[in-house]
């Protein structure tokens, strides 16, 4: 009988987005900027620090040169328009050790759930590329319908929680692992252990803001923590 269960975020544990994000980038400010128009680019790691300092996309669009009127809303508009489109998810890739902890979470008897914002459609081809359907079955798989309307993470995710706590079969432990507040209200909301990770998209002054119960650097270092626990 399972007596421990692990709900784990899809980016941020498990896929590294940093390039996606910073390709949208470059492409936002090819896209706004006016023909004879100076910008400066930000490079990758100056971008993803205030990504993960969750500095507004307007702000980071006037740092980078957009400064003509309306330009930097023009910019926020447009990265949220192509963020999750098809052409940038390629930019993904696969954590380091994910895979590793997947399988040393398995080994120990722990059930896994992946819990996501992606949509079904964005989430099930990742799975079978890098073979991940294997820990986590259908049953076990939670994320956005493909014609769901989004209303924001910190609203969609505590509501997939919602679905899943009343579908899986009871447990006596569960956590969850993810990297951004959704993540956080969404297990505090249903008393799983929260643990924030620092692979993802928030940074520990961020997560710290959050009050999880813990913050780890990786997916990897949680699962070690829950099998000891």
């Amino acid at each position: 009988m399972i007596s421990k269960r692990l709900f784990t975020d899809f980016d941020g544990p498990i896929m590294d987005v940093s390039a996606r994000y910073f390709k949208v980038y470059q492409d936002c400010l090819e896209r706004i900027r006016l023909p004879q128009q100076k910008i400066t680019s930000l490079t990758k790691t100056q971008f993803w620090q205030m990504k993960r300092s969750q500095i507004p996309e307007t702000e980071i669009a006037r740092q980078s040169g957009l400064i003509e009127k309306g330009q930097a809303q023009e910019f926020a508009e447009l990265r949220r328009a192509i963020i999750h489109t098809a052409p940038y998810f390629v930019y993904d890739r696969l954590i380091e050790n994910a895979i590793a902890a997947l399988e040393i979470a398995e080994n120990a008897g722990i059930e896994l759930a992946v819990i996501t914002m992606r949509r079904q459609r964005e989430l099930e081809p990742v799975l079978r590329y890098y073979q991940l359907n294997r820990f986590f079955p259908l049953e076990r798989r939670f994320y956005l319908q493909n014609e769901y309307q989004k209303t924001g993470d910190t609203l969609d995710k505590p509501l997939l929680m919602a679905k899943a706590i009343a579908i899986l079969p009871y447990v006596e432990k569960q956590w969850i692992v993810g990297d951004t507040e959704a993540d956080i209200l969404a297990g505090k909301r249903f008393r799983l252990q929260t643990i924030g990770i620092l692979s993802g998209i928030r940074d520990e002054y961020q997560l710290r803001l959050q009050n999880p119960d813990r913050i780890l650097p990786d997916l990897k270092t949680a699962i070690c923590q829950i099998i000891s626990a």
